[in-house]
């Protein structure tokens, strides 16, 4: 278990982020991260899904946009009110992954990306919280920040761009837990979930950090196209990426994905 720290605070770091970009449309690639594991995860409309840690609503608004029982909740409530004004026909609401409002057993499906590791407090109480409303043998997808050589490099990364920036400062506030694939596993599996899948994702590449190795659309950076379509990379990229991800995929990813069912 390792933690990130930066200048911002993680609700100030989302705060501003949502705040910065227009909500999401619906996602597109059914190949990438993270829609690929939320239909390996949702398997039918009958069950209600709660999608915990929806931000701009890429995911939400694929499955509200299908037809599924679809509750997204944020604890940024910037991100929410711009979703209802996009979308007043969302099901939407600040919400707490440590305090859900919700009654036992009120969800087949649960979908968390990029959620539980802003936790600094309190993760495995989230993960209990996330184990009670779901139905007896209900599934959760959920993602969590990779402790390894990629994540480390990243982190020393931001820290030198701080120095160098005018002001520099101390990076003294949390940002983000980073956990081994182990740990990861352990944190569900000790609160009464069978994991079903874990799989070592680059959500991210890091070579995607240099605009060298990126595709010919996405050279410039937008961060609304790239999390439609996917950090995507040039032809050279992608080889590097893929013998990188083959030989050492558990160094190279950035997050682990699972899937696990309340026994």
């Amino acid at each position: 278990m390792r933690i990130t720290y930066r200048k911002r605070g993680v609700k100030e770091y989302w705060t501003s982020r949502w705040d910065d970009i227009p909500v999401d449309e619906p996602m597109e690639n059914l190949s990438v991260y993270p829609l690929k594991y939320a239909q390996m995860t949702v398997k039918e409309k009958a069950g209600k899904v709660l999608e915990a840690g929806c931000g701009a609503g890429r995911i939400l608004r694929y499955y509200h946009d299908g037809g599924f029982d679809i509750t997204g909740i944020d604890f940024i409530d910037i991100a929410i009110n711009k979703l209802q004004k996009v979308d007043p026909t969302l099901n939407v609401e600040v919400g707490d992954i440590t305090n859900l409002r919700f009654a036992d057993q009120s969800f087949r499906y649960v979908l968390s990306f990029g959620l539980y590791h802003n936790l600094e407090h309190d993760l495995e109480k989230a993960v209990k919280e996330t184990h009670r409303v779901l139905e007896k043998n209900g599934l959760v997808c959920a993602s969590f920040r990779a402790d390894n050589m990629q994540t480390r490099l990243t982190d020393y990364l931001a820290a030198r761009k701080v120095k160098k920036s005018k002001g520099g400062g101390q990076m003294r506030s949390f940002h983000k837990m980073n956990l081994t694939r182990e740990e990861f596993e352990s944190l569900f599996t000790s609160v009464g979930f069978a994991i079903n899948f874990i799989d070592s994702v680059e959500n991210m590449p890091i070579l995607y950090k240099f605009s060298f190795f990126r595709s010919s659309g996405h050279k410039k950076f937008d961060e609304n196209k790239a999390r439609s379509e996917g950090y995507c990379l040039s032809w050279l990229g992608q080889i590097v990426q893929n013998f990188l991800m083959r030989f050492f995929p558990d160094q190279f990813c950035n997050i682990y994905v699972l899937i696990a069912q309340k026994l």
